[in-house]
């Protein structure tokens, strides 16, 4: 009998899951994140993306995979948005330029 436990017992092994698999990075954000930072924005400031998703591995994220995500979404929020190409016929920003007054003489 104690045989049959021993062997029940080595027979089932325990096999570790990743609870972040298959999780956007924005849900990574929302589940993990969120709670102290209300936002994304800043939080990858500043730092390379190597040093970043360590810190993110060591600290928040249950594997390389996840804490690479991660950080390339925070370095993603923080990256300027692309210009608009200017369409061709359409103004500029700008105002243009005003002609100089009339000189008048006295």
């Amino acid at each position: 009998m104690i045989l049959a436990a021993a062997a029940a017992l080595t027979a089932t092994v325990a096999s570790a899951q990743n609870l972040d698999a298959g999780k956007s990075a924005e849900k990574l954000f929302a589940d993990g994140c969120a709670t102290c930072h209300r936002s994304p924005r800043g939080l990858a400031k500043g730092r390379f993306s190597l040093t970043l998703s360590w810190f993110l591995k060591d600290h928040y994220a249950t594997s390389s995979d996840s804490a690479k995500a991660l950080a390339a979404y925070l370095e993603s929020v923080d990256a300027p948005p692309p210009r608009a190409a200017a369409k061709p016929g359409a103004k500029s920003p700008r105002s243009a330029p005003r002609p100089p007054k009339p000189v008048t003489s006295q």
